[in-house]
C-alpha cells in the first residue's frame, strides 16, 4: 500500500475510534450524582420529585457561573450541609454540565408525563408543573447569556436543547387553569358600613 494512503487510512481510522469513544461517553455519562439519583428515588411524591429534578438544575447552573468555588464562610457552612445531603458537586465540561441540565429537564418533563398518564386528575400535576415552570423561567435567564460564550458546537448544542426544554414546560404551563378558588382557610370580609351622615 502506497504510504500515503495508508497514513491517509490510518488517520481516518483514529478519527473514527475517537468520535466513537466521545459518542459512548456521552451516552455513558450520568446526569445526576449518585447522590442526586438516591434523592429522586426517595421523593415519591411528584413535586418533591420536582423539587430534586429543580435544585439538581440550580447545582450545574452554579458550577458553570462558578458561584461554587467563591462562597463565604456562612454559605461554605451550607454548602457542608448541602454536600451531605446532595452529594459532591457535580463535575464535567461546561458541555457534558449543559448536556446534565437539557437531560434533567427532560426528565422532569418524562415524570410529569407519567403522572398524566396513570392519574390525570392528581392534584401534585398542575402544582409540579406551575412549581417547575417558574424555575425553568429563572433557568432561561442565566442560560441565555452563556450562548455568546460557548465554545464548542457541542457547547451551543448541549445550551440550545435545556432552553428548549426549559421553554416547553413554560409553554405546557400556561395551558393549565388559573387557580380560580381561594386559599383554604380564608374568609372573604364583608366590607365595612359607614355610619351615616358621612
Amino acid at each position: 500500500m502506497h504510504p500515503k494512503l495508508l497514513s491517509t487510512v490510518l488517520l481516518t481510522a483514529t478519527l473514527v475510534l475517537l468520535l466513537q469513544a466521545t459518542t459512548v461517553r456521552a451516552q455513558s455519562r450520568d446526569y445526576l450524582t449518585p447522590a442526586e439519583i438516591d434523592l429522586v428515588k426517595e421523593a415519591q411524591a411528584l413535586d418533591k420529585r420536582t423539587d430534586v429534578f429543580i435544585r439538581a438544575v440550580q447545582r450545574r447552573i452554579a458550577v458553570l457561573n462558578g458561584t461554587t468555588a467563591t462562597m463565604t464562610p456562612a454559605s461554605s457552612k451550607q454548602a457542608k450541609k448541602d454536600a451531605e445531603l446532595w452529594g459532591e458537586t457535580p463535575t464535567g465540561s461546561r458541555a457534558d454540565i449543559l448536556s446534565d441540565i437539557a437531560r434533567i429537564l427532560d426528565a422532569a418533563i418524562d415524570n410529569i408525563d407519567d403522572v398524566s398518564f396513570h392519574d390525570e386528575k392528581s392534584p401534585l400535576l398542575p402544582k409540579s408543573l406551575r412549581k417547575l415552570s417558574a424555575a425553568a423561567t429563572q433557568f432561561i435567564t442565566q442560560l441565555e447569556p452563556l450562548r455568546s460564550q460557548a465554545k464548542s458546537e457541542a457547547e451551543f448544542s448541549n445550551l440550545s436543547q435545556a432552553i428548549e426544554n426549559a421553554q416547553s414546560i413554560i409553554e405546557a404551563a400556561k395551558k393549565l387553569p388559573e387557580v380560580t378558588e381561594p386559599e383554604k382557610g380564608t374568609k372573604e370580609k364583608k366590607p365595612k358600613e359607614k355610619p351615616s351622615g358621612f
